[in-house]
């Protein structure tokens, strides 16, 4: 858990109730208003300088929501974007080759990815490969999870291969913990369990609200689902 000081919550605090400014000020004056925005701007620069330290996060998106991959993916863009290598692990999915996966190429060897399950467990049908085949992804997680030259490690769905049985939070978050100090981690898929959600320093859970696929049988399309 994350313990803010005194003066940190005071501040957080101050942020909240000068608010966000916009229509949502109670002032109507534009006086009023801009000595507001100055003492937000201050707060806010405060802030920022209080939070001058750099850690290796581990974030996790889960929830019944769509977006869990494709949050991980952005962090992949930005990582890349700034020159650092990336790892790409993939639970689970296999059975055939995202857009996303496609468009990393030109990357070259900044990214590395794999997908190495075989799709989802009514399409297997067969739990003692499913297990072995997280056995065998986990594995090649750990060898990026422990390479300082990788900044970013993704494990897309691993939440997913914890909540069938297939790997233990316990096997998971030991491993995530071998990782250099300044490696992030992303890990993804619905059902995330309490221990992991627990010890991660970012935690994201996307709510379904609506969804074309359930409501207006609308099919998995290109650029959207995969």
């Amino acid at each position: 858990m994350i313990n803010n000081a005194p003066e940190t919550t005071n501040l957080d605090q101050s942020a909240a109730d000068l608010g966000m400014g916009g229509h949502l000020a109670p002032e109507q004056d534009d006086a009023g208003y801009r000595k507001r925005m100055e003492r937000r701007q201050e707060v806010q620069r405060q802030r920022v300088e209080e939070r001058n330290k750099e850690k290796g996060l581990v974030m996790v998106f889960t929830g019944q929501g769509k977006g869990k991959t494709t949050a991980s993916l952005g962090l992949v863009l930005r990582t890349l974007g700034h020159g650092k290598r990336v790892a790409v692990i993939q639970f689970i999915k296999g059975g055939w080759e995202p857009g996303e996966a496609r468009a990393l190429r030109t990357f070259g060897d900044q990214v590395v990815w794999h997908a190495l399950g075989e799709g989802f467990t009514w399409e297997t049908q067969d739990r003692a490969r499913d297990q072995q085949l997280v056995e065998e992804a986990w594995q090649t997680a750990l060898t990026y999870l422990r390479d300082a030259e990788i900044q970013l490690v993704v494990l897309d769905e691993v939440n997913v291969a914890m909540k069938l049985g297939y790997i233990s939070a316990e096997t998971v978050l030991a491993g995530v913990r071998e990782r250099p100090e300044l490696t992030h981690v992303a890990l993804t898929g619905r059902g995330a369990p309490k221990d992991l959600i627990e010890n991660a320093d970012l935690v994201t859970e996307m709510t379904l609200v609506h969804h074309p696929f359930r409501e207006q049988g609308v099919k998995a399309q290109a650029g959207i689902e995969y």
